[in-house]
């Protein structure tokens, strides 16, 4: 079996082992996820995350198959591993950072259906456990169709600019309606529906018929809102690396590592109010240098973008935490 098989089947394997010790061992039972355990399970996905970027540092090769004389000589296979290992990291980078802009969203989400935090894990569970199944199907789609025709990524610069601009515009404080959500209405039209919850069942029976939960119509909007994420983010992978195995793989540890960093956040979001902000900055520089590339010719190295992604990031943090957020002003009633 060639190496890129084997490479591909032992990362599924750990992301589904992973996936089976999660719920089946530590969050068997439904419980409020508290600070302590989502800093360590943000901690765990994170190193998971770094040791998987050495892998590829000293083992790039493995995932297309290649040996190292087919390189030629050692030098050129060391710059090949340290390119590779660095667009991981870039990506991973790009996608864990759109990714705090999403988990706002989910907590909107969870907060307007009214669910309890107790099933909040099992939610994104399953959502997760999705979006690995559609960011397969989108990624390598995408890296099929800018490997025929480069000027896509041009077409998803201008896409990621505007969304960048729309950032400053809505703030970031947008509402979830529950009733005319598109989630909401396909559901209402092609499920019969209960407002009642049934413990954490996405289905119930009621007098011998199927019906879906809340549950079940929160995790279609996760669903939902994770493919609306996801034409942003993607897009935005790919102008470090248009290599979809690197692309994929970046992605899914970020999105692995988004449960634990959602319940890590989810209390203490309104502290990064200048991170939307910040996001909406990167998406701009992202589609910037994609157009830039394409029509220009603009080359910017992946170690400066890792840099300037990273630089955006923790300034906005920073600032977010220095610069105490402006409360609206209440009239006198």
């Amino acid at each position: 079996m060639a190496t890129h098989h084997l490479f591909f089947i032992a990362f599924f394997i750990f992301i589904i082992g992973m996936l089976a010790l999660d719920l089946g061992v530590f969050h068997k039972k439904d419980h409020v996820i508290g600070l302590k355990e989502a800093a360590i399970w943000t901690g765990v996905w994170v190193v998971l995350a770094m040791l998987f970027a050495v892998l590829i540092r000293f083992h790039a090769e493995w995932i297309h198959g290649l040996a190292a004389a087919d390189f030629g000589n050692f030098e050129a296979l060391e710059a090949y591993r340290k390119e590779m290992a660095n667009q991981f990291l870039a990506g991973y980078f790009i996608e864990e950072s759109l990714s705090i802009d999403n988990i706002f969203v989910m907590i909107m989400i969870f907060v307007s259906f009214g669910i309890d935090k107790q099933y909040y894990h099992r939610i994104l569970f399953w959502g997760i456990l999705g979006a690995i199944v559609l960011r397969f199907i989108f990624i390598f789609a995408l890296g099929a169709l800018v490997t025929k025709f480069s000027w896509v990524l041009a077409v998803f610069g201008a896409v990621l600019i505007y969304s960048g601009i729309r950032m400053f515009r809505d703030k970031g404080d947008e509402k979830i309606d529950t009733e005319r959500h598109p989630a909401v209405r396909f559901a209402s039209k092609y499920f019969r529906a209960t407002p009642k919850i049934d413990g954490h069942n996405f289905f119930t029976r009621i007098d011998g018929k199927t019906f879906i939960t809340p549950l079940f119509i929160v995790l279609l909007v996760i669903e939902f809102s994770d493919i609306i994420f996801a034409v942003d983010s993607i897009p935005a992978v790919f102008s470090v690396s248009t290599d979809s195995v690197i692309v994929y793989t970046s992605n899914i540890f970020a999105i692995m590592g988004l449960r634990s960093l959602f319940f890590l956040l989810s209390d203490i979001a309104d502290r990064f109010w200048l991170l939307h902000y910040g996001l909406g900055v990167l998406l701009c520089f992202i589609g910037v240098k994609m157009i830039g590339h394409e029509f220009f010719g603009l080359e910017v190295s992946t170690v400066a973008s890792l840099c300037i992604i990273l630089g955006i990031l923790i300034c906005s943090i920073l600032l977010s935490l220095a610069i105490k957020k402006k409360e609206p002003t209440k009239l006198p009633e």
